[in-house]
């Protein structure tokens, strides 16, 4: 029996730095809470109002 679940069943967030949404990865299991952007470079560059 396969354990996987669809990308669309994954909690999602929206990025601090760019505005976008983002979904659950395994890597963020444990710290999910803390997690804010949804990329390294997001996360560089800081927050900064979206352009949308």
């Amino acid at each position: 029996m396969a354990r996987h679940r669809k990308k669309s069943d994954l909690p999602s967030k929206t990025c601090a730095s760019c505005g976008l949404p983002f979904t659950w990865r395994k890597k963020w299991e444990k710290v999910w809470d803390e997690v804010r952007y949804c990329s390294e470079r997001c996360r560089r560059t800081g927050k900064k109002r979206p352009q949308r």
